[in-house]
């Protein structure tokens, strides 16, 4: 599995979750996107499909990594052809609420091996190298790693005492009316039974249907894109709750820009 630094390059502090603060414009420095407050609930196949359904708007998407340990959970990266690319992508998709956590997005440190391969496959290993030397020496000093190990001490230094659990934070969604509109509509609770046809047929009542894209591993969300902002709008005001199957009712939200 291809692998890249787990820090974001930017010291630029991510915006709250939920805060409507307009995000600074990154620099644009890398072919590799890092993705932070991810649904830690969603399997990992399930999201690196999404992820990559997401994105594949932007441009060709080489790669998406993600893995379930504790370290990695809720964080992944995307790998684009080009930095262009990945900086339209930063843009437009963070703060998107994929499973109603809006993501945190900046460049990754370094680029990922995907890209390595495609640029400079002779360069490869040297790359793989130069990254394992890397994790070695901020193994300890990475402000992220001190954080989880301080965590795991205390945890073991409180072993057996019997503590009130913290209370879960709710997931917070930014109100549309906060938020740009974008022309791909995100779909919910489809029937697992539904295929592509019948959302063809479905959403093409509405005109500029461009695209609809299902998630294999995740048979009840599509993505649904149109030609413009304005007919995706009238498509997702008719059919939000539609019942595809005469029982589901279909969540049609708007695919924003944060």
């Amino acid at each position: 599995m291809a692998d890249v630094q787990t820090a974001p390059l930017s010291e630029t502090p991510v915006p709250a979750q939920g805060s409507l603060q307009p995000p600074t414009q990154p620099e644009i420095t890398c072919e590799t996107l890092y993705i932070q407050n991810l649904n830690e609930k969603i399997k990992v196949d399930v999201l690196k499909a999404s992820l990559r359904g997401l994105f594949k708007s932007y441009g060709e998407v080489l790669d998406v990594v993600a893995h379930s340990n504790l370290r990695m959970r809720g964080q992944a990266f995307v790998s684009f052809a080009s930095p262009e690319v990945a900086a339209k992508a930063l843009k437009e998709v963070r703060g998107f609420p994929l499973y109603s956590k809006p993501m945190q997005i900046s460049f990754a440190r370094t680029r990922s091996d995907a890209v390595i391969k495609r640029l400079d496959p002779q360069s490869l290993d040297v790359h793989k190298t130069q990254r394992d030397a890397r994790k070695k020496a901020t193994r300890y000093t990475n402000p992220l790693k001190q954080k989880l190990r301080a965590k795991r001490l205390t945890a073991a230094g409180l072993a057996g005492v019997t503590t009130m659990p913290a209370p879960k934070r709710p997931a917070v969604q930014m109100p549309d009316e906060y938020l740009p509109p974008n022309k791909i509509l995100f779909l919910q609770n489809l029937p697992e039974s539904v295929t592509k046809d019948q959302l063809m047929a479905l959403f093409s009542q509405y005109p500029n249907l461009h695209e609809v894209r299902l998630i294999p591993t995740k048979k009840d969300i599509a993505f649904v894109e149109y030609m413009d902002e304005g007919s995706a709008s009238v498509a997702k005001d008719a059919l939000h709750n539609y019942k595809l199957d005469g029982e589901n009712k279909i969540k049609a939200s708007i695919y924003r820009r944060g």
